[in-house]
């Protein structure tokens, strides 16, 4: 009991010397000791607290989609660990260099180190076809290589069908090992189904894994195939083709990423005519698109400015294909080279308002019809929306963040002790001025504040402390979100 008192007494003499130096102290003082820590009593921890507070906050929308049509890219997925496949196939540790297609094994390995020594994720086309498929041969063969369901939309088509109301249409070139992977509640068109499979190679790192000079500051992996199929889109017109048949209420898009190396030539053709067939979708049914790592900035300048952008609804992004997306556009913070750890909320609040206002319909009088963004990076989420069009994104941010939580460790549900809170306790709405200084609330942990006519929701994320599998988080981020989101009726597409 005396023990107990006198840390009382210590406490209390502390908090008035610091009164004394420095009178605004005793408030945040308060502020931290009125958050939830662990005690020798049992009180619950912030993760506790938080994973408790999601099951109040995720409420199912009152309008859901029924039916969802999902493409363009699908394969399947050999995921290795990178260091062994790398070292399997004689390759020495060295210097980092990031290349924007890859041509040879030494390149392969040079931008393994770039992002490894990052903990970033990426992905790459590699061009050489027979180099490649000795390479898949030796990861199929590694011990511990896994099979898996794998492009963005047959990922994305896999966690929507986990919901048993959603009937969900996927196409791609869909091979045999791919078809009998797939949930039997994806309905898959004949058109889409091919003799052979497509394969990408996932090499993944843990965080602290080291080679060489290089170590891993957190968990992630980097992508690369030789994927002509989905290299080109060729079942996008395809795609489009059985939307009248199959009525969906939303639309979702992806593999647009595939195309860059491909060559300026055929993604510049290509992407007319994927400008075409959205076209033809966008007057009946909401789209959303998912992108992912790309590094030619015309190509996403013409995704961004002339081209996709403007005529989807909602887009799907994490913290590099958001920065990038900005020195592509010179928007705001486009000097920086990366982010350098945990993303700063206020400026990830400035790009996506950007986006928003450039080509997005934050703008009544405007003719886009962005007006979503699901932005994630791995310590929170932050959902985007123009004020009167989407419902219920409290509980979509909330269920993108769970998930992420739940499928990085391997389990059907959160388990605090396996799990760390990293986002920031307070945080600002901009970098710039005028800024609202914001905090996040363990016991309702979603944060929301306004700029001009566009809403944000920040969620924080449990990060799963050893990961079994980090590919596939980003998908199955957006594709809760979307179960959870509710388009307002009042405002149709025109």
């Amino acid at each position: 009991m005396w023990r107990k008192a006198a840390v009382a007494a210590l406490l209390a003499l502390a908090v008035g010397y610091f009164y004394h130096t420095n009178p605004e102290l005793p408030e945040q003082v308060l502020q931290y000791l009125s958050l939830p820590h662990p005690s020798t009593q049992g009180d619950p921890t912030l993760e506790q607290v938080i994973s408790t507070a999601w099951e109040t906050l995720i409420t199912a929308p009152a309008s859901q989609w029924g039916r969802v049509a999902v493409g363009v890219n699908a394969c399947v997925d050999v995921v290795v660990s990178g260091i062994g496949l790398l070292q399997a196939l004689a390759v020495d540790p060295g210097m980092g260099r990031d290349h924007e297609v890859l041509h040879s094994k030494e390149e392969l390995k040079e931008a393994f180190i770039h992002y490894m020594e990052r903990g970033s994720a990426a992905e790459r086309f590699f061009t050489d076809k027979e180099v490649f498929q000795r390479i898949a041969r030796a990861a199929a063969e590694y011990p511990g290589a896994q099979l898996y369901v794998g492009g963005n939309a047959a990922l994305i088509g896999q966690k929507l069908a986990t919901y048993p109301q959603l009937m969900v249409l996927l196409c791609g070139p869909v091979g045999p090992k791919l078809h009998e992977m797939l949930d039997e509640q994806i309905v898959v068109p004949p058109e889409s189904l091919q003799e052979t499979d497509e394969y990408h190679l996932i090499l993944e790192y843990k965080a602290g894994e080291q080679w060489g000079a290089t170590r891993a500051p957190q968990a992630n992996r980097f992508i690369f195939s030789h994927d002509v199929s989905n290299g080109e889109m060729r079942a996008l017109e395809m795609f489009v083709a059985s939307l009248d048949e199959f009525q969906p209420d939303l639309v979702v898009l992806s593999g647009l990423h595939m195309m860059e190396g491909q060559g300026r030539q055929m993604w510049e053709q290509r992407l007319k005519e994927a400008v075409a067939a959205i076209s033809d979708v966008r007057n009946a049914v909401p789209v959303h698109l998912e992108l992912a790592s790309m590094t030619d900035k015309d190509y996403m300048n013409s995704i961004m400015q002339e081209q996709v952008m403007p005529i989807v609804t909602s887009i799907g992004l994490n913290e590099q294909e958001l920065l990038f997306l900005s020195q592509a556009g010179t928007g705001p913070h486009a000097e920086l080279a990366s982010w350098g750890g945990i993303p700063d909320v206020g400026r990830v609040s400035d790009i996506l308002l950007w986006v928003l206002e450039q080509h997005g319909r934050s703008d009544p009088e405007s003719e886009a019809d962005l007006t979503r963004i699901h932005f994630h990076t791995l310590a929170y989420h932050v959902l985007a929306t123009v004020d009167g069009h989407w419902a219920n994104q409290v509980a979509a941010v909330a269920a993108g963040a769970r998930v992420a939580s739940i499928q990085a460790c391997g389990l059907q549900s959160i388990d605090a002790s396996k799990v760390v809170l990293r986002a920031p306790l307070e945080f600002h709405s901009s970098h710039g001025e005028p800024r609202e200084k914001l905090s996040l609330n363990p016991t309702e942990p979603v944060t929301v504040w306004h700029r001009g006519n566009v809403t944000f929701h920040l969620a924080p994320v449990l990060v799963c402390k050893q990961p079994i599998r980090t590919v596939g988080l980003g998908d199955a981020i957006s594709a809760e979100g979307l179960v959870y989101s509710e388009l307002r009726p009042q405002l149709p597409f025109l």
